[in-house]
């Protein structure tokens, strides 16, 4: 399927799989170790595929670059060829690891456009840190936000809650940030960290530990100003992060890149626009499967459960019998129309989700 052949939409994402090394938790597509020469012609690749879509002039609302750790690229071209399409408020994220953030980086990505970022913190114990094969202290990535933070003051981190070791799992103070994503750990395959515990090298938080973890880590951002918009996403009034909110709320979006994903209508994209094969690795094989209807309809209806805003199950009567047990449960609670998850019903969304589907 050509670029061309894509229909306009408000939101793109596009990935970058490069890392520094493959944390031991991580089962995202990445290739770490990329040369330099690799990452920038992968990087010009998808600003070529940019430049084919049709996309209106102004049209795009959001911008988000993903990883791995986008930042090991030159991504100036990609910036050269969206400038024409952002629109004049548009939300533009990048994801940086602390290792990335330099002054001559963060002054590239505001020339470029991007006026959010993300860093992945993670941890805020060193020797969880280093157990994740991270490649920095906290202090270190402490400095790291405050240089970025001084160029792009729109700046959240990335938490994991109940990783093993990390006892007390803990929220940075005194950082300024104005966002903050807090992932419950998931043992994935084929990761380092499930080899580990498959050897009894590593011993696992329980379900109750790691909920507590993010209980406790959810009071923390509480108390300095962040409120709860989404299951794992914490922001001041004002700084929640549109992209996600577009997705969660069924806007169609471009995904390009190995390892994205895109919906555009009832289009269903995988790896569209990744780059041929380069430095002797198999180009990310494009998929592409239309959807049938009721499918898109639940699709684009059903995340929104995940926010504040709540599920309006209009439409949906055969979903009806399910809320209305979850709420018996003390798991949702309805208002204005919509069903929203209590606190007790957001440790337990995912399950939620899976029954309505």
């Amino acid at each position: 399927m050509g670029a061309e052949s894509l229909t306009p939409a408000p939101n793109l994402y596009a990935h970058f799989p490069f890392c520094r090394r493959k944390c031991a938790y991580c089962a995202l597509h990445s290739q770490p170790g990329a040369k330099q020469t690799e990452r920038d012609a992968y990087a010009a690749a998808l600003a070529e595929t940019v430049e084919k879509l049709r996309i209106p002039q102004k049209s795009l609302s959001t911008i988000y670059f993903g990883g791995g750790s986008p930042a090991l690229c030159d991504l100036r071209p990609m910036f050269k060829a969206l400038a024409p399409f952002m629109s004049d408020n548009a939300e533009f994220t990048v994801e940086l690891h602390p290792l990335d953030i330099s002054g001559e980086t963060m002054r590239i990505l505001a020339d470029g456009g991007v006026n959010r970022i993300s860093m992945g913190v993670q941890s805020m114990d060193d020797t969880v840190l280093r157990s994740m094969g991270r490649g920095y202290t906290i202090d270190a990535a402490a400095v790291s936000f405050a240089k970025a933070k001084e160029t792009i003051p729109n700046a959240g981190i990335d938490l994991i809650a109940g990783y093993p070791g990390d006892t007390q799992p803990s929220v940075p103070s005194g950082w300024g940030f104005v966002h903050c994503s807090v992932y419950s750990l998931i043992l994935e395959e084929g990761t380092a960290l499930a080899a580990n515990a498959a050897a009894g090298k590593t011993r696992l938080p329980g379900d109750d530990d790691a909920l507590d973890a993010v209980a406790s880590m959810a009071e923390s951002l509480e108390s300095i100003g962040l409120a709860r918009y989404e299951i794992s996403n914490w922001a001041k009034p004002g700084f929640e992060c549109r992209h996600n909110l577009a997705v969660w709320r069924g806007e169609d979006y471009i995904g390009i890149g190995e390892g994205a994903r895109g919906r555009i209508g009832r289009l269903r994209t995988v790896n569209f626009g990744a780059p041929p094969s380069h430095g002797g690795k198999t180009a990310a094989r494009e998929e592409t499967e239309r959807t049938g209807e009721k499918e898109d309809a639940i699709e684009r209806r059903i995340f929104s459960l995940r926010t504040r805003d709540g599920l309006d199950a209009e439409g949906f009567p055969e979903w009806e019998k399910t809320l209305g047990k979850f709420a018996a449960e003390g798991l949702l609670e309805r208002a204005g129309g919509k069903w929203r998850l209590t606190k007790r019903g957001a440790e337990v969304c995912d399950s939620i989700l899976a029954e309505l589907v």
